[in-house]
């Protein structure tokens, strides 16, 4: 039984995948990875999701705010056993939906070339490539990616 539970970056379960999730970034970003785990802080996160199968924790996601009109999803992860089975996606949407009934009427991100899981599922997703913003300008590994809520 899948069950999706909104939380914050208190939540134990929640930074224990994000441990998980910095442990695979730092094999996959090698000597890049100090730069982005500076823009990947956890401790004032308010908006988490955490994703449950038989009651254990296999994938997470936050939201953050980025402008007014605009959340920011960051730290997605899902365990190697949670994975093919649209655990992503669905913690995806319920981002989505929670940003949405804050008021908010995009989200953005940014994820590493070095992902492409993370490039597909966001394709797939809507998701639509934009320039790179904010600390990702010029970053050659950094791909960035827009939606508008509701479409």
């Amino acid at each position: 039984m899948i069950i999706l539970r909104r939380t914050d970056s208190d939540d134990p379960d929640f930074k224990a995948l994000v441990k998980l999730l910095d442990a695979d970034l730092a094999e996959r970003d090698g000597a890049d990875h100090g730069f982005y785990a500076q823009f990947n802080k956890i401790d004032k996160i308010r908006h988490a999701v955490v994703c449950y199968e038989n009651n254990q924790p296999i994938g997470c996601g936050a939201i953050k705010a980025f402008s007014e009109e605009a959340m920011e999803v960051k730290r997605m992860y899902v365990s190697p056993d949670g994975r093919k089975k649209g655990i992503a996606t669905r913690v995806l949407t319920e981002l989505e939906t929670w940003a949405n009934e804050l008021g908010y009427a995009r989200c953005v991100l940014e994820t590493g070339k070095r992902q492409p899981e993370a490039i597909a599922l966001y394709e797939k997703n809507g998701y639509q490539r934009t320039e790179n913003y904010g600390q990702y300008v010029g970053v050659e590994n950094s791909v960035c990616f827009a939606k508008v809520l509701g479409e």
